[in-house]
């Protein structure tokens, strides 16, 4: 289970303190697909960057099953990102260096798997999202959909329990779009909580519950 409990974050800008967000408090059930809507500057980026350990708030406790995300040191919340959580971007932050598949191995290789188990998972990984065909293709030899689709796969290599989604299909035309959302509606069927935020309303639509954002308050939930 994630929790806010009375949640702020401030920044100063210009000798002013902007609120980004402002006392949210939220349960998000395992299991969920939540999105969260909103204008630009409402605060739905801080609020996923907050509940996936990424940002401390400036008040309030921020809960990942038992444990209080902020009262852990540095090192301990990130092994549990690193054992629980995964991230999709709207840049989609491949190496452009490496192929399709290397980029897959990349969170393999840091858990000190044994190389003939990345090369077993990687390959399953990308036949999973569709792209076994393209492992040896460098991102600029991938179209942006595909490049979206490596990154899940990436994401993926560590089985995280909670996927946080920062639009997800900013980037892409709306077919390729609607296929990440399947993807990720595939991975919810599979029992991963998926919290996603998103522009695109036919987007949110897919997601179990909506909730909407503004001046970094929830206003409405749906």
């Amino acid at each position: 289970m994630l929790k806010m409990i009375d949640v702020h974050v401030d920044y100063s800008m210009k000798k002013q303190t902007i609120k980004a967000l402002d006392g949210i408090s939220l349960t998000i059930e395992p299991g969920e697909f939540l999105a969260v809507v909103g204008p630009s500057g409402s605060g739905k980026s801080t609020l996923l960057q907050s509940l996936g350990g990424m940002l401390s708030p400036t008040k309030g406790v921020v809960q990942m099953d038992d444990n209080s995300l902020y009262d852990l040191s540095a090192d301990h919340r990130a092994a549990l990102r690193k054992k629980n959580v995964g991230f999709v971007f709207q840049t989609f932050n491949l190496l452009p260096y490496l192929t399709a598949k290397q980029n897959v191995q990349i969170p393999l290789m840091l858990n000190g798997e044994d190389p003939k188990k990345q090369d077993v998972q990687a390959n399953e990984l990308l036949d999973k999202v569709g792209l076994k065909d393209r492992e040896n293709h460098k991102p600029s030899e991938l179209s942006s959909g595909q490049q979206q689709r490596v990154a899940l796969a990436r994401m993926l290599a560590n089985n995280p329990r909670i996927i946080f989604a920062d639009e997800p299909t900013g980037s892409l035309d709306p077919e390729t779009g609607s296929q990440v959302i399947g993807f990720l509606k595939e991975l919810h069927s599979e029992g991963h909580t998926i919290v996603m935020v998103t522009h695109d309303p036919i987007a949110a639509e897919q997601a179990s519950r909506c909730i909407r954002m503004v001046d970094g308050q929830i206003i409405t939930t749906i």
